[in-house]
């Protein structure tokens, strides 16, 4: 039989998972430091630069960049992991180069239509529609009771 009770507010699962995330995230951004520098090594021993390199690079300083922001807020804007798609998604049109068939690049130029699209959407919706892991409970409690309010 299980001692924990997770309905204790002396057990919380959220001490246990924070730190395993902030460590995960550690990890992410040093093995990225690590593909960033074997990226640069490839371009060096290639001798030349392609735009498909510097979208590479590109996509690792959004995912260095989205870990920075998590460290700072505990939030991860949703905006910036579809930043690293529409760029992933044009560094794969490069990469297949002229000979792929046109229907493809109309199906992947339309995802990234899709997910530009989805940006300006969550970028203009209004400021307290969602509450999501804030720090400031008060705040979080507020936001949730004038929400139930409005309905």
């Amino acid at each position: 039989m299980c001692d924990y009770n997770f309905m204790d507010n002396n057990f919380n699962l959220a001490k246990i998972i924070k730190p395993i995330e902030k460590i995960l995230l550690g990890v992410i951004a040093v093995l990225t430091v690590i593909a960033v520098l074997q990226e640069i090594y490839s371009i060096y021993i290639n001798g030349k630069v392609q735009l498909a390199d510097l979208l590479l690079l590109f996509i690792y300083t959004e995912v260095l960049g989205m870990i920075g922001i998590f460290y700072v807020s505990n939030k991860i804007p949703i905006t910036l992991p579809l930043f690293i798609a529409m760029t992933a998604i044009a560094r794969l049109i490069i990469l297949q180069g002229k000979g792929m068939d046109p229907i493809i690049l109309i199906y992947e130029a339309g995802a990234i239509l899709i997910i530009a699209v989805a940006c300006l959407v969550i970028r203009y919706k209004p400021k307290n529609s969602y509450v999501y892991q804030s720090e400031d409970e008060n705040t979080s409690a507020t936001l949730v009771h004038n929400k139930i309010n409005k309905k």
